[in-house]
Order: C-alpha cells, then structure tokens, then sequence
C-alpha cells in the first residue's frame, strides 16, 4: 500500500501472491530447457533428425528415420516441439525421438 507522497506504484506478485514494489517483484519463471534424445540443448529455428520411424496420427502416413525436419518451435511443454512438414501441417513431435543436426 503507498503512502501519501509516495510516487512509486505497488505490484502485484502472481508467484508470491504479494504486493511489492516495483524492483522487488519475482521474475517470471523460465521456461524449462527442450533437450533431444542426446541431451542437447534444443532453440526456436533449429533444424532436428528422427531418430526412429514415426507413424503419423491422422495422417495414414509414416515418417522415416533420418528425416530432416527444420526451423522448429519450442511450446510451453520442454518434451514436446512444433514442426511443418512437407505434407504434413500442424506436426508436433516429441524431444525423445529427435536429435539436432
């Protein structure tokens, strides 16, 4: 709560569920690191490898081990990345079945 004469403002803080003021707030949390099945460190626009043959839900379609797939998109999910296929949109792939060229 600001006093009278004060001229700084009170934020709220989600994560300690506190008014603070406004250098004292929590930082937002940070986004868990998307590892590949070889543990490297995954990042928006890298281009992955399937490392095993992937049948496609919905799709009737299979995707062949060593395909390459670029420019992927990580999700609030560390275990799980966006990717655009040739023939396939919308594609999303988990970490353990990709590794990072």
């Amino acid at each position: 709560m600001a006093l009278a004469g004060d001229d700084e403002s009170y934020v709220y803080d989600e994560a300690t569920g506190e008014w603070l003021p406004p250098g004292q707030a929590a930082a937002a949390p940070a986004r868990a690191e998307a590892r590949d099945a070889a543990g490297n460190v995954l990042a928006d626009g890298d281009a992955v490898t399937l490392i095993k043959d992937l049948k496609v839900k919905g799709a009737n379609q299979t995707l062949k081990q060593g395909t390459v797939i670029r420019s992927i998109r990580l999700t609030d999910d560390p275990e799980e990345i966006d990717c655009r296929h040739d023939t396939i949109k919308g594609l999303v792939l988990r970490t353990e079945f990709v590794r990072k060229r």
